[in-house]
């Protein structure tokens, strides 16, 4: 049992540590030191990950009985570890942030908390009940969050629009698996993947095929799927913004990939001619292309940072149907990229919070105006976290899209790599658009100028970022190599 408890750790880390964070805030009523305790709490759930790596899962005795409903192997602990990563930087963020602009209420640490168990969970699950389980804790705790600002109508309008809209998508999710369950006899993933692979593709699993990638396009925000999630993104605090832009996304393509490659990972099921890839495609190309012209024509840096993680989504796509015949190297590829994604995204949003105090927040582009002159560092360090978004070598992100479209590539996916590039450049200018302002703008006369916050939480948030950013664009083998190990065992496991 010792094996076995040292398997979970990430796991009951993360969850003790929410339990014991919640009595804490309940009856002692310090909030000072909330931040630390949960930056602490993900960091321990972050060691234990490492540790857990170190030794090995294949080499633990007793994981079978967690079977089916938990999976411990090196692709959980890869996503353990980035979940809790972003977890970090979140709870750095919003100890800046939330006492700046009289938001400090302690839930929000619970809630970061205990969405990220949920999201674990989904990283680790091996039975639809297990999904579900994960997928609504995870789920809520970002409903709560986006509605965290219980004054404004904007947060208001926000959270309604995702709670019903993600209430939605559950729902269709929930009826796809319970007509796989009624075609299989099986709840637990590698079951209904080998009924599925030995007794061909009913119709009803073609009916269950399609609710449950309409379920899971809904959770990682693709396009046509994507419709709450600017105002849900724009109406949330900005540490809860980014973590359900970076943690909550990260969660929503693990399910992904633990369903898709394990229940519909047979040759029919990802055949070109009459699988889900080209499905896939087609909705990748939409995500990034609608995504990425939307976000050039807002005012808001907040919503732009939204309709691009919007795209971004898309590009992970693009390697997600890339796994049909190269399924190790293109789920290295999204590993890979969601690394690079977690640390370029908080540290945009980082930037975003430092660049504006209470009453004098940097919400729009002409906020930003002269803030290169002003605040030289503050600038510096926004422009970084953008060209690494905006792919631009030599930072972790050129690398996280070099990786996609060599995946993409050698599966003979030309006509979508390019798509993927033409794109990429769009993205490019509204990136860019960010740093004319910052350099090349003056603000207008008379008008609201943004000043930036003093606090160390969001200073160390942005330095970790900033690190990793520059560590793994100069020496990207080391993490791709992880990934690839993680890749390995996973599509091992699901028969890929």
């Amino acid at each position: 049992m010792l094996h076995v408890a040292f398997a979970l750790s990430p796991l009951l880390v993360v969850a003790l540590g929410a339990c014991l964070l919640m009595m804490a805030e309940a009856f002692s009523n310090v909030k000072a030191g909330l931040a630390i305790g949960t930056a602490i709490t993900f960091a321990a759930g972050l060691s234990f990950s490492a540790a857990v790596w170190w030794m090995g899962p294949a080499n633990l005795e007793g994981l079978d009985v967690l079977a089916p409903w938990l999976v411990v192997d090196r692709f959980t602990v890869f996503f353990d570890a980035v979940l809790c990563l972003g977890g970090v930087l979140a709870s750095l963020l919003a100890g800046g942030y939330l006492p700046e602009h009289k938001l400090d209420r302690g839930e929000f640490y619970s809630l970061l908390l205990f969405a990220t168990f949920g999201a674990m969970m989904l990283a680790g699950s091996g039975d639809l009940l297990t999904v579900f389980l994960g997928l609504e804790t995870m789920s809520i705790g970002a409903y709560a969050m986006t509605a965290f600002r219980r004054a404004s109508p904007r947060s208001a309008e926000g959270a309604l629009k995702y709670f019903l809209l993600g209430s939605f998508a559950a729902a269709i999710l929930l009826y796809g698996f319970a007509l796989l369950y009624g075609a299989t006899g099986h709840t637990d993933l590698a079951g209904i993947g080998a009924a599925v692979k030995a007794g061909g593709r009913s119709p009803m699993i073609v009916i269950a095929l399609v609710l449950v990638l309409v379920g899971l396009l809904f959770k990682v925000s693709a396009v046509p799927f994507h419709m709450c999630t600017p105002d849900a993104y724009e109406g949330a605090p900005t540490p809860g913004t980014t973590y359900m832009a970076i943690v909550v996304k990260a969660g929503g393509f693990a399910m992904m990939l633990r369903v898709l490659l394990t229940c519909f990972g047979d040759a029919g099921s990802m055949s070109w001619s009459a699988g889900w890839p080209p499905a896939v495609a087609w909705v990748a190309v939409l995500t990034m292309t609608v995504a990425n012209l939307i976000a050039g024509r807002q005012e808001s840096v907040k919503r732009m940072l939204a309709y691009s993680s919007i795209a971004h989504a898309g590009y992970i796509l693009v390697a997600l149907v890339a796994t049909m015949r190269s399924p190790q190297q293109a789920t290295a590829s999204v590993l890979f990229y969601l690394v690079t994604y977690t640390v370029s995204t908080a540290g945009a949003f980082g930037c975003l919070i430092l660049c504006g105090s209470r009453g004098k927040e940097a919400v729009s582009y002409e906020d930003l105006a002269g803030i290169g002159r002003r605040h030289p560092a503050a600038a510096l360090a926004f422009g970084l976290f953008l060209f690494s978004l905006a792919g631009v070598p030599p930072t972790a992100g050129f690398f996280g899209k070099w990786f996609i479209f060599r995946a993409a590539m050698e599966s003979g996916l030309y006509w979508l790599t390019l798509i993927a590039f033409v794109n990429s450049v769009i993205g490019a200018y509204y990136y860019l658009r960010v740093l004319v302002y910052m350099y090349m703008r003056e603000p207008a006369a008379g008008a609201p100028v943004a000043v930036p916050m003093r606090s160390g939480y969001v200073t160390a948030a942005l330095l970790v970022s900033a690190l990793l950013v520059i560590a793994l664009g100069i020496s990207p083998n080391k993490s791709l190599d992880v990934a690839i190990e993680a890749a390995k065992v996973f599509a091992a496991g699901a028969g890929t």
